[in-house]
């Protein structure tokens, strides 16, 4: 899980907020580390500082703020870490969620594998019903889609619930009969 987390402060002085900015983004930090997440798995998304206007010219404050992504590998964290920026106080924000099979990769190449044994059956059982038998591999074609789809299937009772996703792939194997 991708969790997007960040500080705002606003104050009279740009040095103010920036200051202000690091102080909570540190004890953002130290609270994401504290619920279990190495430093590792923490990276900026956005810095800014700048001006707050009131009415045209007039400067009346400055911004600052800092976002951050927050890895979770282990999802039997996620609420222990969203409550522990939860308890940063109120300049933390909490952005968001995105969700994403680990090892994809490896998880893509065992439902190829699937698919090809899967086409090779039904080929000999084709090639059976008419009285011939699979030669050569002529042509592959795969329609594969790697992008996870997630249902919430399997949710529990925990705040966030990643559900359950799945990875397809479609492979298409042109024989030669004999």
């Amino acid at each position: 899980m991708r969790l997007s987390v960040g500080v705002d402060v606003r104050r009279d002085r740009a040095s103010s907020a920036f200051s202000a900015a690091k102080a909570a983004r540190a004890r953002l930090a130290a609270a994401v580390q504290g619920a279990g997440i190495s430093v590792n798995d923490m990276r900026t998304e956005n810095l800014t500082l700048g001006a707050e206007y009131k009415d045209g010219p007039q400067v009346v404050g400055y911004r600052a703020a800092q976002g951050v992504e927050v890895i979770l590998r282990d999802m039997s964290r996620a609420d222990a870490v969203i409550d522990a920026v939860a308890a940063v106080g109120d300049e933390v924000q909490i952005n968001g969620i995105s969700f994403e099979v680990s090892k994809a990769e490896a998880l893509l190449a065992r439902a190829r594998a699937a698919a090809y044994r899967d086409a090779l059956n039904k080929a000999r059982q084709l090639a059976a019903l008419a009285g011939r038998h699979v030669g050569r591999v002529v042509k592959i074609d795969e329609q594969s889609d790697s992008t996870p789809r997630f249902s919430l299937a399997g949710a529990d009772a925990a705040f966030v619930s990643p559900g359950q996703s799945s990875i397809s792939v479609i492979v298409n194997v042109v024989y030669e009969l004999i």
